[in-house]
Parts: C-alpha cells; structure tokens; sequence
C-alpha cells in the first residue's frame, strides 16, 4: 500500500558509487523519514551527452547492488538505463508517480543540481509532483519560491574521479571510500577491462 510512504528518486552517474553516496541517501533518508530510496544510474545526461562512464552500465548496477544489499530502504533500478537517451529526470519521475500514485515523491541532489534546477526539462511538472532534497557542504543553498524542500548538510570526502584515477593506476583507496566488495568488484572490472584492450 502506498499511502503516506514516502519514496526518493537519487540519480547520477555512479560511475562508481561510494561511501559519499551512500552517506548522503542515509542523511536524507534519516532526516525526511523515507521509506525507500531509488538509486537510479543515469544512461546519459542532457548536460553531459558526450561523457562516458569508466563502468558499463550493467557494472554500475552490479556496484550499487553490492554497495545498497544491506540497506533495508535502498532500491535500485534499471529505468534510467533502458529509457531511449537523454536521462530527461521528468520520465522517470511520471513512471514512479504511476507506479506509486498514493505515495510522496521526493529527489535527492546536489547544491549545484539545486542551481542548475530551473534548467531541468518540464520544470513546473518536477516542482508539481517532488519534494527536493538538496545536500550542502558549506552555505545552505536558497530556498526557491513555491518549490518544496529540505536542506540537509554533511561532508565525505569521497569523488568518484579519485576512485577512478586509483584504479587506472593499481593504487590503493582512501580507507572507507568503498564498501570492500564494490572495490573488489570495481578492480576486478578494470582489470577485466585492460585484458580485453
């Protein structure tokens, strides 16, 4: 039933995911009382169509499986990746409010996403249907006038382009900055990935 449950879409790139994302969707799951988190694994952004990820996209949903298995609120799912490009966050936000019609939607992202928000595709839809999420460093951001939000702050010092620098160069990690299995599996892939080059 999904009356009153509260359920919150995280997308990105996971390219792969670590402590900070796990770090921020325990905050916000604790501070707004969610009852589910979605991790969704963007296929390709409208902001950055010509990046590649270091991982494919069937090895990004594989480390977020490891890193979310003991997470009783954590979900992850495909859609991202099987919707036809760009990752327009509008389709996915009018899947689950079909899929959930009853529950209360909520997006988790970044200051800098927060910034950028009134670039998103069907703005007033997004701000319609989702409770936003916004993490912060430093300064909390500004609230935006008729838009629903909580403002969490936190830090960890964890960066996807660290994690992937150490992994092309076989050194070690920053202790905490991967659960040990998504880094066996994420050297394990890169490996995989240099016997086939």
């Amino acid at each position: 039933m999904d009356c009153k449950r509260k359920i919150c879409l995280f997308g990105g790139s996971f390219d792969p995911i670590h402590a900070g994302h796990l770090h921020i969707a325990a905050a916000a799951q604790e501070c707004c009382c969610l009852d589910e988190v979605i991790f969704l694994p963007a296929a390709c952004s409208p902001f950055k169509q010509e990046t590649r990820t270091m991982f494919s996209d069937n090895e990004r949903m594989e480390l977020l499986r490891l890193a979310t298995s003991g997470l009783s609120w954590a979900r992850v799912s495909d859609l991202d990746l099987i919707l036809p490009p760009p990752s327009w966050s509008w389709r996915l936000v009018e899947h689950f409010s079909a899929q959930h019609p009853q529950a209360e939607l909520y997006w988790l992202l970044g200051t800098d996403q927060w910034e950028q928000l009134h670039r998103w595709a069907r703005y007033d839809y997004l701000t319609e249907h989702l409770t936003f999420i916004v993490y912060h460093r430093g300064t909390k951001p500004e609230p935006r006038p008729g838009v629903r939000s909580h403002f969490i702050s936190g830090h960890h010092p964890a960066s996807s382009t660290i994690i992937r620098e150490a992994l092309r160069n076989n050194t070690p990690l920053p202790t905490n900055w991967l659960p040990a299995q998504v880094e066996r599996y994420a050297r394990a892939c890169h490996n995989a990935h240099n016997d086939r080059t």
